[in-house]
């Protein structure tokens, strides 16, 4: 096998990109302290077009040279807003019409593995602190919740791995949706 150069993937410009269709995800980040955490999900949200990124509460905005220590420039090319409160957030994205989804271990909530995702629905993922998860008050507002399914001894996986796992799930779900511009 040969390493395939950086040219032969044939990626889209940073032009070409932003002319390019979306999966109908925005990541919601609930105060998320750590910038290389926040970086990460936009380096994975460019890679599975994701629409956007919110950045609420105490979770850093660009630009940041931690953020791009990650990000390596996703910073640039995934949109992004800033909401003092998740709350704001919330409400803004249910009044647009999103499926809002926290990625938490509550009662009741849907096994990644066992989720319906639906092509004609937007989604809003909302992913909290690395030590207290989504707040409660968050949940509260919540469509449903989403839990990885797990067997280890540890009860959660880093943040950042979290928003992969989940993010890979939607984009393999609703690829079919981006349209290279």
């Amino acid at each position: 096998m040969r390493k395939i150069t950086n040219e032969e993937l044939h990626r889209p410009s940073v032009d070409e990109f932003a002319t390019m269709g979306r999966i109908p995800v925005v990541v919601v980040l609930d105060n998320v302290r750590s910038a290389q955490n926040i970086g990460a999900f936009f380096r994975t949200g460019d890679a599975f077009a994701i629409e956007q990124v919110a950045l609420c509460g105490i979770t850093a905005t660009p630009p940041s040279r931690d953020i791009h220590k990650s990000a390596l420039g996703a910073e640039l090319t995934v949109g992004w807003e800033y909401f003092p409160t998740t709350a704001e957030c919330v409400e803004k994205l249910k009044s647009q019409g999103y499926k809002i989804l926290a990625i938490e271990q509550v009662e009741g909530a849907v096994m990644l593995d066992e989720l319906q995702i639906d092509p004609q629905q937007r989604y809003a993922l909302i992913f909290g602190n690395e030590v207290e998860g989504v707040d409660q008050a968050v949940v509260d507002m919540c469509d449903g919740a989403i839990e990885i399914p797990q067997v280890g001894t540890k009860h959660s996986v880093n943040v950042s791995v979290a928003g992969g796992i989940v993010m890979w799930e939607f984009f393999t779900a609703l690829k079919h949706l981006v349209q290279k511009g």
